[in-house]
C-alpha cells in the first residue's frame, strides 16, 4: 500500500489505496516511518498518493481502535522534516486529519486545484500532534491556524495558495512533473553543497 521508486537520487513514494481514499493504517504508518528514515541518502524525495484523494488520514476502524492518537503520525512527520534533502508533497487531492503531518513537514507543497485541506480532529475528541500546528502556524500564521484547528474550516486549493499552505497549484496531468522540476536541482547538485543549503535555509 506503500509504493517507492528510487531514480538517480530521486526517491517517489506514493500512497497506494485510493478505494480507501489513501486513508493509513498502523502498517502504512510503520512502512512510511521506516522509508522516511531510510531516505536520508535520497536527493530529493517526493511524497504524493494514488486516485483523487492524498489521504483521508488515518483508517476509520483503526482510529477507534487507538490509531488516532498514535506516536505513529510524530514519528513519521519528524523523520520527514529531518531529512537534509528537498522534500515535495505532490498532493493530488484532498488532505485530511493526521495526513496533514507529513505534508506540512515537507519543504514544499504543489497540489491539484480540487484539493481541499481539514484536520477535524477537535471534532473528533482528539488533539493533533504536537508539531502540527507550529508547522501549520509557521506557514500560514496563528489565526488561520486556529481557523482550521478550532474553527474546523475546510480550505480550497486556492485559499491553501493564498495563506501559504501550498506553494503552487498545478493541474493533475502535469503534477508530478512539477514535482520533478522542482527537485531537479538538487539531484543534480553535489549533495554536500545541497545539504548545507538547506542547514542555511530557516
Amino acid at each position: 500500500m506503500i509504493e517507492v521508486e528510487r531514480n538517480d537520487g530521486l526517491w517517489t513514494v506514493t500512497l497506494d489505496r485510493p478505494e480507501k481514499a489513501n486513508s493509513l493504517t498502523t502498517a502504512m504508518l510503520v512502512d512510511l516511518v521506516e522509508i522516511a528514515e531510510a531516505a536520508r541518502d535520497a536527493r530529493a524525495l517526493i511524497l504524493t498518493g494514488k486516485g483523487k484523494v492524498f489521504s483521508a488520514g488515518a483508517d476509520l476502524d483503526e482510529a477507534k481502535a487507538g490509531l488516532a492518537t498514535s506516536d505513529l503520525w510524530e514519528k513519521l512527520s519528524g523523520a520527514v522534516a529531518a531529512l537534509p534533502c528537498l522534500t515535495v508533497a505532490a498532493l493530488n487531492g484532498t488532505l485530511a486529519g493526521g495526513a496533514n503531518g507529513m505534508a506540512l513537514a515537507c519543504d514544499l507543497r504543489i497540489a491539484v486545484p480540487s484539493a481541499k485541506f481539514f484536520y477535524p480532529v477537535m471534532k473528533l475528541g482528539f488533539k493533533p500532534q504536537p508539531s502540527d500546528p507550529k508547522r501549520m502556524a509557521a506557514l500560514i500564521g496563528p489565526a488561520r491556524t486556529r481557523l482550521i484547528l478550532m474553527a474546523g474550516q475546510k480550505i480550497t486549493a486556492q485559499e491553501a495558495y493564498a495563506f501559504g499552505l501550498v506553494d503552487r497549484i498545478v493541474e493533475p496531468d502535469a503534477l508530478m512533473q512539477t514535482a520533478q522540476d522542482l527537485v531537479a536541482d538538487s539531484v543534480a547538485a553535489d549533495p554536500a553543497i545541497a545539504g548545507a543549503i538547506a542547514e542555511l535555509c530557516p
